[in-house]
């Protein structure tokens, strides 16, 4: 189910007007039902199904056939939007803070948006972070949505030809047998895992047993990342090379300065 609120001062009278009609006609149909009036009338608040606000978006805005979708995450502050497109064909970007996104017209027109603190681009996800944890997500969200949805109807390209993605775990003539094996297992056992929640976890070195990772999107700023960190990734890897002795979060101070921005 999904909520709509439609508060009359802040949108033209004859937009609101006709929205009110396909209202009635959705109630009449037992497809949404009205949950609350405010006083004097001037929000409506209606509940429907996920598959009648499809609906409605496609008959207010027949022009905009992308439908984004929202997943939460284990950090409160990030959430994960879903286009239903590909994001990036391969890797991830991170971008800490404005000044980072220079190399991506979609990660500057979300920081356009009041509050958002960082953006994660991933395969088919973007992830972004609020800066104010006091913040409803509800307040944000439908600027997000509109960011996304006029960035993909404008053709631009997400990021740059010349910027690359993330490629920490690409196979190097200088990695050793346990080297490649943590990357290996990186790849295929643990960043898909990372990435559903919205983050991603970057390889950045092995030395004297211990495995240093950078923690990205999602995960940069949740509570839960030492215990993902500890218990997750620190057993997986110990169980499967022996060599790792233990796992330490490495931090970027550039990515840091660019976050207070």
């Amino acid at each position: 189910m999904c909520e709509i609120n439609l508060p009359s001062e802040q949108m033209p009278a004859l937009l609101f007007h006709n929205i009110e009609l396909l209202m009635r006609m959705l109630i009449s149909e037992n497809l949404a039902f009205v949950q609350h009036v405010q006083k004097q009338e001037t929000s409506l608040c209606l509940v429907m199904t996920n598959l009648t606000f499809l609906f409605l978006l496609f008959c207010l805005f027949p022009g905009r056939t992308m439908f984004v979708q929202t997943q939460d995450t284990p950090n409160p502050n990030s959430m994960k939007f879903l286009p239903g497109r590909t994001v990036l064909e391969m890797g991830t970007m991170n971008f800490a803070g404005p000044r980072d996104a220079f190399c991506s017209p979609l990660a500057r027109q979300l920081f356009r948006i009041d509050g958002v603190k960082s953006v994660f681009l991933g395969p088919d996800f973007i992830t972004i972070t609020k800066a104010d944890a006091n913040m409803e997500w509800k307040v944000i969200k439908p600027d997000v949505y509109a960011a996304i949805m006029d960035f993909f109807a404008s053709g631009l390209p997400i990021v740059n030809e010349d910027s690359k993605p993330s490629a920490d775990t690409a196979p190097s003539d200088d990695d050793d047998e346990v080297v490649a094996m943590i990357k290996e297992l990186l790849d295929t056992r643990i960043r898909p895992t990372v990435q559903e929640d919205g983050g991603d976890v970057l390889y950045r070195g092995f030395e004297d047993g211990i495995v240093k990772l950078k923690l990205q999107g999602s995960c940069t700023s949740c509570p839960s990342s030492i215990i993902t960190l500890k218990n997750g990734i620190q057993n997986m890897l110990q169980f499967y090379v022996p060599e790792v002795e233990s796992v330490e979060q490495v931090k970027d101070e550039e990515a840091e300065e660019a976050a207070q921005v």
